[in-house]
Order: structure tokens, then C-alpha cells, then sequence
């Protein structure tokens, strides 16, 4: 209290105006995606042909949603709570691919065990998933993709969360599907062995963004 009092009720900063003249630099990135390696551009009659088959997809699934969300899942079958960031990635790629394990051991060549594979994106499991549910996984995914490899778990889960995710888009659904989209083309762009059936993943991933979600300043220029 005493400090304050000594201090005076009006202080006046000194200003150099020579530093005012001087502009702001701002970095805004506003870039598109990377073109895809020469050879690998998907032509417009397959995009075009993608988003028609993605649009039926979509249609069925809205269609026979209270179908599928009254079948019983599997005894198995436990699905994390939607905050739950690290079990929905457990969930969805399965204990191999969340650990980065490549290897196979003998003993685990018979039977499906999904807990270490990953539970597909069964359409009795996305029917019960709402908007906000929706919306998170693909942001624990696309979190997750971020830093490691594209696999075929992750697509699946990422094509299955796309089909569920309703128009017109929510602000952050808008902004976590442009992130995947360049992400895909970075992967795709990186991509040395130019696994063919992975770039054209990355490619539909790729297109359903930019021209079934309208984000057509990302989309591929047709080869």
C-alpha cells in the first residue's frame, strides 16, 4: 500500500515515434495442399465418381441409422467415453498400431483380436456415435496422424467419421477436416515408394474434403 501511494494517478509513456512507422509483419498461412506426386493426380471423373459413391454412403447410413443403433454390439465391444482422447485411439487403431508394434508373434496369427488390430468402424458402433462424438474422434485421429504414418486403420475410421459428419459444417469440423486434407498431402508427398494403393487413399480422403465438403481451393487440379 505504501509502494502505491508513492506512485503518481497519471503516468504518460514515453514513445519513439520512429518505431510507429515501421509495419507489422503478420504471417498468415493460407496454402492449399500439395499437388500429388507426377503420375499420381487422380483425374476429375474419378473424384467425381468418389464423391457419388460417398454421397450413397452417406444416404444409406442416415437412412437406416436407428437400425444399426438397436443392434446389440458384440460382448467385446466397450466404447470410451467421448472425452476419452487415448481410448478412442486405442478404440479405432488397436494396441499395435497405437504402440507402433510391427511384428507378429506366432501365437497371434489365429483369431481376430481387436484390441490389438482395432475395431472397425462397424456401422452398429458409428450409429451410436452424435455429432460431438463425431467431431472429437476425428480430432484424436487427425491429432494423432499428425505426427505418425498413414495406415489402413486410420483411413477407415477417417472415412467412416466423414460419412457421419452432417452439413452444413460446425466451425471446428470446418477447420479439422482442411487440417486433414493438407495433412493427406504431405503424407502423399513424402511418400518415396509410391505405395499406389496408399496415394490413392490420400487421394480420396483428399477429394471427399475438397469437393463433397466444398473446400474447393484444396482440391487436386484433374490430370
Amino acid at each position: 500500500r505504501i509502494e502505491a501511494a508513492r506512485c503518481p494517478d497519471v503516468v504518460v509513456a514515453q514513445i519513439d515515434p520512429r518505431k510507429l512507422k515501421k509495419k507489422p509483419t503478420v504471417n498468415i498461412s493460407i496454402s492449399g495442399c500439395q499437388p500429388a506426386p507426377e503420375g499420381y493426380s487422380p483425374t476429375l471423373k474419378w473424384q467425381q465418381q468418389q464423391v457419388a459413391n460417398f454421397s450413397a454412403v452417406r444416404q444409406s447410413l442416415n437412412k437406416h441409422r436407428n437400425h444399426w443403433r438397436s443392434q446389440h454390439l458384440d460382448s467385446n465391444v466397450t466404447m470410451p467415453k467421448s472425452e476419452d482422447e487415448e481410448g478412442w485411439k486405442k478404440f479405432c487403431l488397436g494396441e499395435r498400431v497405437y504402440s507402433e508394434i510391427d511384428a507378429l508373434s506366432d501365437n497371434e496369427n489365429l483369431g481376430i483380436d481387436y484390441l490389438k488390430v482395432g475395431f472397425p468402424p462397424l456401422l452398429s458402433i458409428v450409429s451410436r456415435m452424435n455429432q460431438a462424438t463425431v467431431t472429437s474422434v476425428l480430432e484424436y485421429l487427425i491429432s494423432w496422424f499428425g505426427e505418425k504414418k498413414f495406415t489402413p486403420e486410420l483411413g477407415r475410421w477417417l472415412y467412416a467419421l466423414l460419412a457421419c459428419l452432417e452439413k452444413p459444417l460446425l466451425p471446428e469440423a470446418h477447420s479439422l477436416i482442411r487440417q486433414l486434407a493438407r495433412r493427406c498431402s504431405e503424407v502423399r508427398a513424402l511418400e518415396e515408394s509410391k505405395n499406389e494403393e496408399q496415394i490413392s487413399a490420400l487421394n480420396l480422403i483428399i477429394c471427399l474434403v475438397s469437393r463433397y465438403f466444398d473446400q474447393r481451393d484444396l482440391a487436386d487440379e484433374p490430370s
